[in-house]
């Protein structure tokens, strides 16, 4: 199950020193894609493309980059199969294909990869004509290994059929069918497609001098991308298919300006974790910021990603859909619900209730509060160096909060000591619930916008004076 844990933060939390600042959250819900078409038809023998990505959904085939004409005669994609392992294939009429799938399995929904595919096919040595490399290693050990031929050529889109980012353009064999397949699920950043060029992974990455076996990106803007190549950052939230280098845009399709997102590889940002998802049996959209329960036999709850021991930490938690159903928002020490159990129920929980506003600890009542109903906004603040827990709705805080009275724990709730605590959300009862998390990198418009003490997160309501966004940069300091 993937987690980061405070003192075991260093993979997340070295100083990137060159700072990504948006990245882009695909929906698979939502069929997103970007694409263009090229402004000239070329063969190549060279080209790197490099990706950062979060993966947020498991076991399905997701399209990163790729290209296909019609019935196959020429084809590049850059994927995640079904079964969690990254793919790279391309082909081209009159050449021998070229295949590779790892054996490596991409299965954290809580990290950031970087895979750059290295590509030159005039290379004399067959293995060197394509390498791999996730966070900066050569990948070496892979179930499918296919060499392309000596100074094959291949392309990367035509002036007919697109470069697409995220999804497959056409119906598999006839392209401008206008449909798309494969989406990806999750968030990309950096991507860099640098066409006539092989360039090793130290061009879009370094290893970090205090702790060199982590991988972090670094400052791309001194690269050459090439007539038909693009780098996008997605700082442009109203044009989110920018290229960065000043060629033609991509053109983007069911992507809207809220799904750019701060969640990067510079600054990882907690989300909820599908993995921990066995009772619950919910169903997770929007990067795993939005949880769907409808199950008349749940009761159960699922966890944040990043769990934190000290430090203080402010999360919000809107109501997309309650109707008669029992929403909760809390948090709970542990990694995992171990049975079946309504939440509140168990003495390593605390969870405020929507339907009668009653906050709840090992099946005991701590306190009332107000009822909740859809749009509300239920702000969760934890003291952990005071073991104190807030409970607010729409920016009030309940039974007379005060999260700023430290040790005095005005209207707080008391925490157990010595734990591990998830930020967590589940269901009781009969009627479906929907809830959207927004631990800083909201996957939905805010209309005011609050950022913590040290400028991270895009919150509804005023972030409590010494409380954090759950995210890496502020693990790194205060957790």
């Amino acid at each position: 199950m993937p987690l980061i844990l405070s003192g075991n933060v260093a993979s997340a939390t070295a100083d990137a020193g060159y700072t990504v600042a948006n990245s882009c959250r695909f929906n698979d819900g939502d069929s997103p894609y970007m694409h263009k078409m090229k402004a000239e038809n070329d063969e190549i023998t060279t080209m790197t493309i490099s990706v950062w990505v979060k993966r947020t959904t498991l076991g399905a085939t997701q399209r990163i980059v790729s290209h296909m004409t019609a019935s196959f005669a020429n084809y590049f994609y850059f994927r995640f199969n079904s079964d969690d392992k990254f793919a790279f294939y391309s082909g081209n009429t009159g050449s021998a294909d070229a295949g590779y799938k790892t054996n490596r399995l991409f299965r954290d929904v809580g990290a950031w990869y970087n895979i750059v595919a290295r590509i030159d096919t005039t290379e004399n040595t067959a293995g060197d004509r394509v390498r791999i490399y996730v966070n900066g290693v050569e990948e070496t050990d892979f179930a499918t290994e296919t060499n392309p031929d000596e100074d094959s050529t291949f392309s990367m889109g035509t002036t007919s059929d697109p470069i697409v980012v995220g999804g497959l353009y056409g119906d598999g064999y006839g392209i401008n069918s206008g449909s798309t397949q494969e989406h990806f699920d999750g968030y990309m950043a950096e991507i860099c497609v640098c066409e006539g060029q092989s360039l090793a992974p130290t061009s879009f990455g370094e290893f970090d001098e205090d702790s060199p076996t982590i991988w972090k990106p670094k400052d791309v803007s001194g690269l050459t991308f090439g007539t038909n190549g693009f780098y996008l950052d997605f700082e442009d939230s109203s044009n989110l298919g920018n290229d960065a280098n000043g060629g033609t845009d991509l053109t983007e399709v069911n992507l809207a300006a809220a799904d750019q997102a701060t969640d990067t590889p510079t600054n990882n940002f907690a989300t909820f974790n599908p993995l921990d998802n066995y009772y619950l049996s919910g169903t997770f959209s929007e990067g795993n910021l939005k949880v769907s329960i409808d199950n008349s036999s749940t009761e159960a709850f699922t966890t944040s990603t990043i769990g934190v021991s000290s430090g203080k930490w402010y999360m919000e938690n809107k109501i997309i859909t309650t109707s008669s159903g029992r929403l909760y928002s809390g948090v709970v020490y542990g990694t995992a619900q171990a049975t079946n159990d309504w939440p509140g129920g168990g003495s390593d929980q605390w969870f405020y209730r929507s339907e009668d506003g009653k906050v709840y600890n090992e099946g005991s009542e701590a306190y009332t509060g107000a009822t909740l109903a859809d749009d509300d906004i239920v702000g969760i603040a934890v003291d952990l160096d005071n073991h104190k827990l807030y409970f607010s709705k729409n920016g009030t805080f309940q039974n007379s909060g005060d999260p700023t009275s430290g040790a005095t724990g005005t209207g707080a709730i008391a925490l157990d000591t010595g734990q591990t605590y998830f930020f967590a959300v589940g269901e009781s009862g009969s009627t479906a619930v929907v809830s959207s998390a927004n631990f800083g990198s909201p996957p939905f418009s805010i209309s005011s916008g609050n950022a913590d003490g040290n400028g991270y997160g895009d919150f509804e309501y005023a972030v409590p004076s010494g409380f954090y966004a759950l995210c890496t940069k502020n693990l790194a300091e205060y957790g």
